[in-house]
């Protein structure tokens, strides 16, 4: 979600994004999944990090501007099918990759990333980058602004596709936060279900309130 509405305003302003990776499973790396997540999450971070090594491959043999399509072409299969998310044994696929690849414009070979560890090294670096400019009690998105000496969030994290003139006006609040030297955290725990037909929310609805205590669904058990 944060990543469309990043789109839509770089569409507007004279932005250059670079997308980089940061994965969750290795964030969590030393956690017991049973113990302090719902069921399922263990198999969707990991999941993902694999789906982050086709990202480091596509980055490496096509250049950093090849993550964008991947990225959002990625995000439209896993996010905005009204049928639900796909299981991770899916999205991992190679047919489901190789679709998402064709689509993205990139080779259908890139699929066999999904299963090399080698470059795990690489999105954990990434990963560890990420945590340096913020801090380690985060999670994703993170943003920074004017790199590399700009300030870096974490979030914001929104459930709602903001239209286009609401995109800009929220982006021009943010950057306003960020370049007060001063400023570190502004914070709700209450979250809506993400404005996504994967997650039973149409466009133009406003899913349910969740709480996510501690920034996050960990059940702290």
């Amino acid at each position: 979600m944060t990543s469309t509405w990043v789109r839509t305003v770089a569409a507007q302003r004279e932005y250059r994004v670079e997308w980089r990776l940061i994965s969750l499973r290795l964030l969590n790396r030393h956690v017991d999944y049973d113990a302090q997540f719902p069921p399922g999450y263990e198999a969707g971070h990991t999941a993902g990090l694999q789906l982050l090594r086709v990202a480091a491959r596509a980055r490496a043999e096509h250049g950093p501007a090849a993550l964008d399509p991947l990225y959002a072409t990625l995000g439209r299969h896993v996010f905005e099918d009204p049928a639900g998310q796909p299981p991770p044994e899916r999205a991992t696929s190679r047919a489901f990759v190789e679709q998402v690849l064709t689509e993205a414009g990139l080779p259908t070979g890139l699929a066999g990333a999904v299963d090399e560890e080698s470059w795990d090294a690489e999105i954990q670096e990434e990963t560890d980058a990420a945590l340096r400019l913020t801090g380690k009690d985060v999670g994703t998105p993170i943003l920074h602004f004017r790199p590399p000496d700009g300030t870096a969030f974490f979030g914001p994290v929104i459930s709602r596709a903001p239209s286009p003139e609401d995109a800009v006006a929220l982006w021009d609040h943010v950057v306003a936060l960020a370049d007060f030297a001063g400023f570190a955290e502004l914070k709700r725990s209450l979250r809506e279900r993400p404005q996504l037909p994967a997650f039973g929310v149409s466009p133009g609805e406003v899913g349910r309130q969740e709480d996510w205590h501690g920034g996050s669904r960990r059940q702290h058990r």
